[in-house]
């Protein structure tokens, strides 16, 4: 099938726009990665009928169509272009999914004050909703001007913190434009990327118990805006929880935990069959990358060094998308684990009756007996957890339980 409609971007192997724009009724939507240099000869040359825009050509691609609607213009930032006899229309539908983004997170930004990481077409539009919404101060933050990184202390009030920036974007997971540590005051934190689904600044907001949301939301509903600009019709509302759901549910990591030998392995790969995904093994992984067995690791260097190697595995692992994924059993003894598994994914504590353990060919396990390890670690597996699962009849049963509390959680 040829495709008639797509994204327009610098880097897009992170996208999950084709997968939203196929439940919103379109399924010729193709990526095309597009050269700075060579994005005026793209827009003149290319058959497609209408495009998505996304970093860095939101502001860029504004001069080069034949007209805009009163929202694009008013904000000078443009994220869906249609090709009309004049030229390209360009329409910014970004506005209204980042009001719906604002609304599922049931923050009113009226008499509040605001800061905005990033001065792109996205912090624009962010700004200019927030604005129209009735904020009292909205401020976006930059690297050099007025309002910048180095004093952020300016800012110490604001109630709503927004990343409208790419830092923390897959591949660079794991950072963030500031820490929330600057705004004691935050009372709510929307993060623009959806892709880890759980940023840096997320999980510190989560960590701070601050409410938050990522980026997803506000792709499926801009696309839904979007293909009504496409297609010139209007499209049922509840068409963008379906479509953010459909991603979710296929993208995020299902990641198991638990004490060795509680059938991790056995279990990750019934779920993996059943839900038609990768499963990866840590243990596996980091055997085939060391050359040596986490017990021989242990058995020749000590546990601290297995486990720095094992934070290594999980940082990559965590970083994917749709797999299922069995974790060593002593992944939880290092907090900073929890983070790398959630960024993109939920945990499932898997537990079995201690005296069900075996302890064969676990060095950790045969050196204080599998009763003692797990009550060194059930607070900590309970820590890391986002559900639990009993294994200590059935794995089918076992299998079935978590797929039924993957379901409940989506």
């Amino acid at each position: 099938m040829t495709n008639r409609f797509g994204l327009l971007g610098e880097h897009l192997g992170h996208s999950f726009s084709p997968q939203i724009h196929a439940v919103l009724g379109c399924p010729d939507y193709g990526l095309y990665e597009v050269e700075p240099d060579q994005l005026a000869e793209f827009l003149e040359t290319t058959p497609l009928l209408g495009m998505n825009v996304t970093i860095p050509y939101k502001k860029a691609v504004v001069p080069l169509c034949a007209a805009l609607s009163p929202a694009a213009e008013r904000i000078g930032s443009v994220n869906t272009l249609r090709r009309t006899s004049e030229g390209w229309y360009g329409d910014n539908t970004d506005y209204a999914g980042f009001r719906y983004m604002l609304s599922s997170l049931g923050f009113d930004p009226a008499g509040e004050k605001a800061v905005v990481f990033g001065t792109g077409g996205a912090s624009v539009t962010a700004c200019a909703v927030l604005r129209d919404l009735g904020a009292a101060e909205v401020t976006a933050i930059s690297r050099t001007g007025p309002d910048h990184y180095g004093n952020l202390d300016r800012h110490r009030d604001a109630r709503l913190v927004v990343n409208a920036t790419p830092v923390g974007m897959y591949p660079e997971n794991g950072k963030a434009a500031a820490s929330l540590r600057s705004f004691p005051e935050c009372r709510a934190v929307l993060d623009l990327i959806y892709n880890p689904a759980r940023t840096a600044l997320l999980l510190e907001a989560e960590a701070l118990g601050i409410p938050c949301r990522n980026g997803l939301g506000m792709l499926a509903a801009q696309a839904h805006g979007s293909e009504e600009v496409f297609l010139g019709c209007s499209l049922p509302e509840d068409l963008i929880e379906k479509a953010a759901d459909s991603v979710r549910k296929t993208t995020e990591n299902l990641i198991l935990i638990g004490m060795p030998g509680c059938g991790k392995t056995r279990l990750g790969k019934l779920l993996a069959r059943e839900m038609d995904r990768p499963f990866l093994d840590a243990d596996e992984v980091l055997t085939r990358e060391a050359g040596r067995s986490p017990a021989e690791i242990i058995r020749q260097e000590g546990e601290a060094v297995f486990r720095d190697l094992e934070t290594r595995v999980l940082a990559e692992l965590g970083k994917g998308s749709g797999a299922v994924i069995a974790t060593g059993g002593g992944c939880v003894v290092r907090p900073e684990n929890r983070n790398l598994l959630r960024q993109n994914g939920r945990i499932f504590w898997i537990r079995r009756d201690p005296g069900k353990l075996p302890v064969s060919g676990r060095p950790l396990s045969q050196s204080v007996g599998p009763e003692e390890l797990y009550r060194r670690r059930k607070d900590l597996y309970a820590a890391f957890a986002d559900h639990r699962a009993e294994n200590n009849g059935s794995p089918k049963a076992a299998a079935k339980e978590i797929l039924e509390l993957w379901e409940k959680s989506c």
